[in-house]
């Protein structure tokens, strides 16, 4: 049965997609087999992966009105399948509103599919609406993608409480599975003061694994195309792979415990 990897954080520009993006392509590397969902409406995992805006997307897997294969489509990635977003998903926020259990809507949409894949990702909206609540009852865990910037830690709080009220209400299993601090520079000290701050406040919950700023890791959703598909050898797929590697090591000695 799948594990079910929320990445999310309300902030926006803080390297979410590129991880949900990158992280899933990692993972199908690894011979892994991979869901990608994206839950967000401006659907820059379905563009940042070449896949064209379908009749069937999240939308209807939230609303109910498509079974969740009808909804898969293949990637030039090995091992990784999407369920790309579209822009009626902005309507299933106001759509849901009424519904008995909306905020169940998608966990009930995996079943069917759960046993297809070894781990399926969701990269959620930036904000902490009814699609990504929905997105952190469906998930086992979660990643916290934090950029190396100034404010880093701002909003932070708001989305662990978010997670903790997910969690009384919704979800009692509901785990952080990591921070991920991005954008990392070397050169500047502030980039250096976050990783050490990051690193003071939650010592437990940090991935070893830190993103740096990369060109071609910026260039490569313009192409459509993963980081390991656009430049394997870049520092971005490099370290993307080393994240994947963290994820397997931590859940699948989960597993052997």
């Amino acid at each position: 049965m799948a594990k079910i990897i929320g990445v999310a954080n309300q902030k926006g520009g803080v390297g979410k997609t590129t991880t949900a993006i990158n992280l899933a392509a990692a993972l199908g590397v690894l011979e892994k087999k991979i869901l990608l969902i994206d839950a967000d409406p401006q659907a820059n995992a379905t563009s940042g992966l070449g896949i064209e805006q379908s009749n069937f997307s999240t939308y209807n897997l939230l609303e109910h009105s498509e079974n969740a294969k009808k909804c898969i489509q293949k990637t030039a990635s090995p091992n990784l399948d999407i369920i790309p977003s579209h822009i009626d998903l902005v309507a299933a926020e106001i759509e849901l509103v009424d519904r008995e259990n909306r905020e169940y809507m998608l966990k009930e949409a995996l079943k069917s599919i759960r046993d297809d894949y070894d781990y399926i990702i969701i990269d959620c909206a930036p904000s902490l609406g009814l699609i990504t609540i929905n997105a952190l009852t469906a998930a086992d865990s979660i990643i916290i993608p934090i950029q190396c910037e100034y404010f880093a830690l701002e909003g932070l709080g708001k989305l662990l409480n978010t997670i903790k009220n997910v969690q009384k209400i919704h979800n009692k299993d509901l785990d952080i599975e990591g921070l991920l601090l991005t954008m990392y520079d070397s050169r500047l000290r502030l980039s250096n003061q976050v990783v050490e701050e990051v690193n003071s406040h939650f010592p437990e919950m940090v991935f070893e694994t830190i993103i740096s700023r990369n060109v071609r890791l910026s260039e490569a959703p313009s192409f459509g195309e993963s980081i390991l598909n656009y430049d394997a050898e870049s520092k971005g797929a490099i370290q993307y792979l080393q994240l994947a590697e963290e994820v397997l090591l931590k859940n699948e000695s989960l597993v052997k415990n």
